[in-house]
């Protein structure tokens, strides 16, 4: 089959196909993608398809069995939970997280990624530079005006404040 007798068999056959599986599964959104992931496959071998061969038929049955597949994976995950009972509670975030998040939330997105990547993952200077893509000077002012707010919205007193305090 050419690309252009797929593309063909493909207009003329994916509403059918789907109002069929729809009907067979129960399910219109299961139905659209079990029929678009069959005609994915089917795309790959078309060569091999041939009008005479019934490719309807084939996509049809390719559609069903993925269907049958996934309602199979959603059973075994379920009864996999239920053997394995309710997740154990845990505990909400302190307030000093929540805190924290808000303020990080309130930084331009590159202060926050090196604040981040600097003080929750650990990371070198050096090691965010190279992941990010910015000079070592560039981190290194982002996170000095990164501590800075965080420090303002954390009601915290920044180095900064605390050298000009000393000073005077």
């Amino acid at each position: 089959m050419t690309e252009e007798e797929f593309t063909e068999f493909y207009t003329h056959s994916v509403r059918r196909l789907t109002g069929q599986l729809h009907l067979m599964t129960g399910d219109l959104h299961e139905a659209q993608d079990v029929v678009q992931e069959a005609f994915v496959r089917a795309w790959g071998r078309r060569r091999r398809l041939d009008r005479e061969a019934a490719p309807e038929a084939w996509v049809r049955t390719v559609a069903w069995r993925l269907a049958v597949s996934r309602w199979r994976r959603t059973r075994t995950a379920a009864q996999a939970w239920l053997r394995h009972g309710d997740a154990p509670q845990v505990a909400g975030p302190v307030p000093d997280t929540v805190d924290l998040t808000a303020a990080l939330q309130r930084l331009p997105p590159r202060q926050r990624l090196c604040a981040a990547l600097f003080y929750v993952c650990d990371l070198p200077v050096a090691q965010i530079a190279t992941e990010t893509g910015m000079a070592t000077g560039t981190v290194k002012a982002h996170l000095s005006r990164a501590r800075a707010a965080l420090a303002q919205h954390l009601g915290e007193p920044s180095h900064t404040e605390e050298n000009a305090d000393d000073s005077q």
